[in-house]
């Protein structure tokens, strides 16, 4: 869980608010696939690649009609998949 002390290590948005290289505003709740795996990576997850979010796409995460991630269903969809050791149970046989 966050702290009030881990809010400090958050840098602030731009001045004109988020966005994706190029200038375009980025939504939570569609965002494709590069730009999920951008997002992913930058908070410190750990490197995301656009391959593993399409093999968890081909498994079954939720996507719009259009193939557009919602940031919440994702997280919660890998929730899903993780075991109690965090690794996910359907890449490491469990």
């Amino acid at each position: 869980m966050a702290t009030s002390q881990d809010s400090a290590l958050i840098p602030p948005p731009p001045a004109e608010g988020p966005s994706a290289p190029g200038g375009d505003r980025i939504d939570p709740m569609a965002m494709t696939v590069a730009q999920a795996a951008a997002v992913l990576s930058a908070v410190g997850v750990g490197r995301v690649t656009e391959e593993m979010i399409r093999r968890h796409i081909a498994a079954g995460a939720p996507v719009t009609a259009d193939g557009r991630i919602n940031l919440v269903h994702y997280a919660a969809y890998l929730n899903q998949r993780m075991g109690k050791d965090g690794q996910d149970k359907d890449e490491h046989g469990a």
